[in-house]
């Protein structure tokens, strides 16, 4: 076989469509990204006010998904392109002064991660609702938002690992290993949440449910690009993955349940299960590992560990908001005209 030749029974990676525009910032940016680079189209285009509306968050991911696997039709010149990383940059100081001015709760990351492990008897989050009273249709609107985020899972977070030195790099990439697989590929955990998806009836490619997530599922998914694409926020990014890890179990073991009592198959519940067990293990690397030791090289990045932290849950919370407040009033909770 020529090193061109792929092996048989693969096929060539995804590429999503752009998505729709959702203001006049996206919508130049997503014309512009049609043409060759170069155009001149963004040179004068300015980030709009609102840090969490729909036109910024959408214009972010865009450039961010440029990084990844980018779109179809794109031409992959456009990742670094001059004019579009001045967009960028613009985009991100709204967002990133937003999260500065608006998050940080705590004053320390231990402070920080204890709260992560007490959960209010009272909350009331997307998971608690969907356990016990949510449909079918919610459960499936749910995880087709949450694609956007799991089907790149730990993708964003493997760029901090070239920033990082010893016991706090070696854990990291043992997390990471797993999150991958740990060299199987049908463990992947995107994959496992792609069977997710396909056992479902949803559409399981790359980037298909974008156009129905709103502006608060875009900024989650944006927070880790953000943090993972900047060395300057490798603090907030290591904080970003212990939130997530740390909260995750709780999380996923109500999602099973949920899936469990509307009488969904096995390959639908794995990927939760399979979370329960493994991130039980990895917040507490997360935690002893790599957060204390990269405080202990680098004491100055305590507080964007826990910007990193109080971000993860301040966006997070933003879109169980929006989701609840949806179904409460007996509607769907995509941006309408998109159906999942």
């Amino acid at each position: 076989m020529s090193a061109t030749t792929a092996p048989a029974g693969t096929r060539r990676p995804y590429l999503p469509a752009l998505p729709r525009d959702r203001g006049r910032v996206s919508g130049v940016l997503l014309d512009a990204l049609r043409l060759e680079p170069g155009s001149g189209v963004l040179r004068h285009l300015r980030a709009p006010a609102d840090p969490y509306g729909d036109d910024l968050q959408l214009a972010l991911y865009v450039c961010y998904e440029l990084h990844y696997r980018s779109f179809r039709d794109v031409a992959g010149d456009w990742e670094w392109d001059p004019d579009l990383l001045r967009l960028r940059r613009d985009l991100e100081r709204v967002f990133l002064t937003a999260l500065r001015a608006e998050a940080p709760r705590h004053y320390d990351a231990a402070g920080a991660l204890d709260d992560l492990l007490v959960e209010p008897i009272d909350v009331v989050g997307v998971s608690h609702h969907l356990r016990t009273e949510g449909t079918w249709p919610q459960l499936r609107e749910y995880v087709a938002h949450r694609s956007v985020y799991h089907l790149k899972e730990a993708d964003p977070h493997a760029w901090v690992i070239p920033r990082l030195e010893g016991r706090a790099k070696a854990a990291l990439v043992a997390v990471e290993y797993d999150e991958f697989g740990a060299g199987r590929a049908d463990r992947v955990h995107a994959t496992l949440f792609a069977d997710l998806m396909r056992g479902m009836g949803l559409d399981d490619r790359y980037g298909h449910y974008v156009d129905a997530a709103p502006a608060s599922m875009l900024a989650v998914v944006n927070l880790m690009s953000l943090t993972g694409l900047h060395r300057s926020l490798r603090g907030a990014l290591v904080g970003h993955f212990a939130a997530a890890e740390i909260t995750t179990p709780p999380t996923a073991r109500r999602m099973a349940q949920a899936l469990q009592r509307l009488g969904a198959g096995p390959e639908c519940v794995e990927f939760y299960t399979e979370h329960v067990e493994a991130d039980a293990v990895h917040e507490q690397v997360m935690r002893h590992d790599v957060v204390e030791d990269l405080l202990a090289r680098e004491p100055e990045l305590e507080p964007d560990v826990v910007l990193g932290v109080d971000a993860t849950v301040l966006l997070e919370d933003r879109y169980a908001d929006d989701v609840l407040a949806a179904w409460r009033r007996g509607r769907p909770a995509s941006r309408r005209h998109v159906s999942v």
